[in-house]
């Protein structure tokens, strides 16, 4: 059940995603050196060397511009599925998409204690503005995923938005320990145990459906 490889990007387009990243870049720099309700997005752009209203172009709210290192991860779930083997169940491929990811550290997961992506955790789960605004990068992947799921809408979503919470939850709990001060090498067997026993239940649950 493999998707053939999309076309590559025009120029055009490399040329918006580098801007993006530049922005996002220079202001997550900006919010850890001075913290996030310290920095306008005015100064913002003039440490990006662009004008507001071309940044907010590219980044319709502040929030966005923290959140944007999460984009390429609001359809990942969904890929994961669609890429699946033949045979491979969603929440199998799912759970071994997770458990990959604690392995090489993926800080999607929250095992991750690399100085700066620590201090960018601490940043992002200690703003309460960035954290209710995540709810709608959750909320779009959960409808990615059902529709990768496929089947009645109302099935698919309910099964898409318990895998979701399962990931939010497993990684939340990671990134509490990390940010509490243990280190991903002394959290990876628990949170291993813990990512099993969360696609576990999916399995028994979701994976009726979707095996």
């Amino acid at each position: 059940m493999t998707t053939p490889d999309p076309p590559p990007p025009s120029l055009r387009e490399l040329k918006k995603q580098r801007t993006r990243v530049r922005l996002s870049d220079t202001a997550v720099r900006l919010f850890l050196e001075k913290g996030y309700d310290a920095v306008s997005v005015a100064e913002v752009a003039a440490a990006a060397d662009v004008s507001k209203p071309t940044l907010f172009r590219y980044f319709p709210s502040k929030e966005d511009l923290v959140l944007y290192r999460f984009a390429d991860h609001e359809d990942e779930a969904a890929r994961v599925v669609a890429g699946r083997g033949d045979g491979e169940s969603a929440v199998g491929a799912l759970r071994g998409s997770f458990l990959a990811g604690l392995a090489r550290r993926d800080p999607v997961t929250g095992l991750c204690d690399h100085p700066e992506v620590l201090a960018f955790l601490r940043l992002l789960y200690g703003t309460p503005s960035l954290v209710a605004r995540m709810h709608g990068y959750q909320e779009r992947s959960e409808r990615a995923l059902a529709r990768a799921l496929g089947g009645p809408e109302v099935e698919a979503r309910l099964a898409a938005g318990q895998i979701v919470a399962v990931q939010r939850i497993l990684a939340e709990e990671n990134v509490r320990r990390i940010t509490a001060g243990e280190t991903a090498d002394g959290v990876e067997a628990d949170a291993v145990r813990a990512a099993e026993l969360g696609f576990r239940q999916l399995e028994e649950g979701v994976g009726r459906r979707y095996g």
